[in-house]
């Protein structure tokens, strides 16, 4: 038998779906089971242990791949809309499990929730269409990569999301940075290429050595390895506050634009969210107003 996941999108995505992906692998033990997902994510999904057999290269919404095609059972895990519901049609699926649309009346299934957390969302798809999952199963299994001694233990700061709105300010992470050098903590820093030169900012006016400045240089399981060695995490509402969950790191996770209720940290005692209450635009061109009002003594607070 084999099974196509639909879940083309990145980290912070890939991860909120990792207990719906262990619940197929636990009804379908002997199924093929393949993720249409960016390449990127592959050495991810074997730290699922034999969960997903195959990432299928996928952009969002593209069409299906070969190796995603003519599946008995292919379960949507992407969104609510009919676009992604047609892919998996058009890939020939002979089976698709996904939420009711009122575009495809002739297709049922669950109701989409907009309130719903992101993964609770997506275990009830299942669990409503005779698959038990459980939201909880979040972990990952630690790469086998040898991070430098700095880093583990070290306080890891993550300044960088994907939209200027989930930003916490510069001034705010170097006052952040200043104050755990002053304490004599370790800290490092981590982001992708395109946040590289915000953390290299950021860690110069800390007076913190660019040796601890990782944004930039490292691969994805790179990534996942150093905030598995960490000893706290920092970081806004994106990937690596989940991988932080994933590899139960105590962390402090700023909310902005979107609720906590829909993206937070499970319910566990090492992660503290923090958050003003109030919604905005997760893509706005600007900080969001309830991110700019924490201020860096609550981030203390947290921390300790």
């Amino acid at each position: 038998m084999r099974i196509v996941l639909l879940r083309a999108l990145y980290l912070g995505d890939f991860l909120t779906g990792v207990p719906a992906y262990r619940a197929v692998r636990r009804a379908y033990p002997h199924a093929r089971i393949v993720l249409a997902a960016p390449r990127v994510l592959a050495p991810l999904a074997a730290l699922l242990d034999g969960t997903i057999d195959e990432v299928a290269d996928t952009r969002e919404l593209a069409p299906l791949p070969p190796a995603a095609q003519d599946a008995d059972l292919a379960i949507d895990l992407h969104g609510k809309g009919p676009a992604s519901h047609r892919l998996l049609l058009d890939a020939r699926a002979r089976r698709v499990i996904a939420f009711a649309k009122p575009e495809m009346p002739e297709h049922a299934g669950p109701a989409f929730l907009v309130s719903e957390h992101e993964t609770v969302r997506w275990c009830r798809l299942l669990a409503e269409s005779g698959i038990p999952a459980d939201p909880g199963d979040l972990d990952l299994r630690a790469p086998a990569i040898v991070v430098p001694r700095r880093v583990r233990g070290a306080t890891v700061l993550h300044p960088g999301a994907s939209s200027e709105s989930r930003r916490w300010p510069v001034d705010r992470w170097i006052a952040l940075a200043r104050e755990l050098v002053a304490r004599g903590e370790r800290i490092v820093f981590t982001g992708n290429a395109h946040e590289a030169e915000r953390a290299a900012a950021i860690a110069r006016a800390a007076h913190v050595s660019p040796t601890h400045v990782y944004a930039g240089r490292t691969t994805l399981a790179e990534l996942a390895a150093i905030v598995a060695a960490a000893g706290r995490v920092v970081c806004g509402d994106t990937g690596v506050a989940h991988l932080a969950t994933a590899f139960r790191r105590p962390s402090v996770v700023l909310f902005g634009p979107t609720p906590p209720a829909q993206w937070g940290p499970p319910a566990r005692p090492y992660h503290r969210v923090l958050w003003n209450g109030r919604s905005g635009d997760p893509h706005a061109d600007r900080v969001d107003p309830g991110l700019a009002a924490i201020s860096v003594e609550r981030v203390l607070v947290a921390l300790a």
